[in-house]
């Protein structure tokens, strides 16, 4: 397993006790695999430091606040390109697909498009597979990691960290589009909102190689 892209799904899943004990260890388990630079690290570091400063009340509170409320720093990476069209039902089909063909069964409740849970599909891969799935999301990931940014909110070296992982890089021109097509809005304006319909220059093909 590798423990870097687990230890990302990790942080980026709802807090609970279990996850805020194992703050401490963050850092030796990142180095001891040495998959991450030391920018990424030390930017990890500080989202450790923000959180274990806290009650785990507080970071639960702040988790919610930040993902649940906020449509465009949602870790559903689908919501981002096939809002709630139609394709984004095949889109998570054919995920599901790739998941099993790869040994990961989904055993929990969450959607196969969410980040933690395709970030733990990636721990289960070999380093280089683990880098060509996680290029085919980039884009959105960088569009999310953008978002954070403008909030400087600490969850952005998490992002930021993915980013340093994939093969590729965010596509500036896709993460624009991106941008122009879903302004920052609360979850109860999002309820008021036409569907987005997108083009064929979708940042994710269905998450599929």
């Amino acid at each position: 397993m590798l423990k870097t892209y687990r230890i990302l799904s990790l942080l980026l899943t709802y807090p609970n006790e279990e996850i805020y004990n194992f703050l401490p260890q963050v850092n030796s388990s990142l180095r001891e695999e040495n998959l991450l630079n030391a920018e990424s690290v030390t930017g990890i570091d500080a989202f450790v430091d923000f959180f274990t400063q806290k009650p785990l009340a507080f970071w639960q509170e702040f988790y919610v606040q930040l993902f649940d409320y906020s449509k465009s720093a949602s870790l559903y990476l689908f919501e981002h390109v096939h809002g709630d069209s139609k394709d984004r039902g095949q889109a998570m089909v054919d995920l599901i697909d790739l998941y099993k063909e790869n040994g990961l069964q989904i055993n929990q409740p969450e959607l196969p498009d969410y980040l933690p849970v395709f970030l733990e599909f990636l721990a289960l891969q070999t380093q280089s597979k683990a880098e060509d799935y996680l290029s085919e999301v980039i884009d959105i990931i960088g569009f999310i990691h953008r978002k954070l940014e403008e909030k400087d909110n600490p969850y952005k070296y998490l992002l930021s960290a993915a980013i340093q992982l994939s093969k590729r890089k965010p596509t500036e021109a896709r993460i624009e589009k991106m941008v122009s097509e879903m302004p920052e809005i609360s979850i109860d304006e999002a309820y008021e909102e036409m569907p987005v319909t997108f083009g064929s220059e979708n940042p994710c093909v269905n998450c599929k190689s």
